[in-house]
């Protein structure tokens, strides 16, 4: 057992850091261009592979707060990736439903907790737990809604889409801090990439939506 959890860990250190690297390919090409797709769809896999090995080592030796903040982190690339799909068939899916429920349990209960604290791990992470369970609870919640109510904004796949695989990357990025940025405390750790990337995501939106205002007949991407 200690050999495959072992196999584990070099395939989840492996498909992390491939993501790691690959996102910003996905990033500076040409939105809906064939490298874009390409770059993006290695990148979701190379999630997807994270997402599998850290929930199968999480619950190897339990850790409720990693296993937790996989399901988070996983759910936002998922999401992203999923709005693609929904473009195409016109609606969510059994599976788009299942996912953003799950996440919707496990945010909460990252939140609920944070705030207890039960553990070592949560006491000194409790506000790391409580951040991104409100994110997750947030987001997922968000989706839930548009789910029952569309959105009527013909670009809010693309956004969505947007949206997702950049928080997911902000997820990887912060995976990459804990590991190795040692020196910096272990809250600052976890969420410095936060802190910088959402008001990246907010500005790269603004952007977007003033440039699709301009040029209102120009398909997204």
């Amino acid at each position: 057992m200690d050999a495959t959890m072992s196999t584990l860990r070099w395939v989840h250190i492996a498909a992390g850091t491939l993501a790691l690297f690959v996102a910003p390919a996905a990033m500076v090409t040409v939105k809906g261009g064939l490298a874009h797709r390409r770059w993006g769809k290695i990148y979701f896999w190379a999630m997807a592979t994270v997402a599998v090995t850290a929930l199968a080592l999480a619950a190897w030796r339990p850790n409720y707060f990693l296993l937790l903040v996989a399901v988070f982190s996983f759910y936002l690339a998922f999401a992203g990736y999923r709005t693609l799909s929904r473009k195409r068939t016109g609606g969510p899916g059994a599976l788009d439903w299942t996912a953003t429920l799950v996440t919707i349990v496990a945010s909460v209960g990252l939140v609920i907790l944070g705030v207890v604290q039960p553990g070592p791990v949560w006491r000194r992470l409790g506000i790391v737990a409580v951040v991104f369970g409100a994110i997750g609870a947030i987001v997922a919640g968000r989706h839930a809604w548009f789910f029952v109510r569309p959105s009527t904004d013909r670009h809010a796949w693309w956004f969505d889409h947007m949206i997702g695989m950049l928080a997911s990357y902000i997820a990887t990025v912060s995976a990459f801090s804990v590991v190795n940025f040692t020196f910096l405390p272990p809250v600052i750790r976890w969420l410095w990439p936060t802190i910088v990337g959402t008001p990246l995501i907010v500005v790269w939106v603004a952007y977007y939506r003033g440039r699709f205002k301009r040029r209102p007949a120009t398909a997204a991407g």
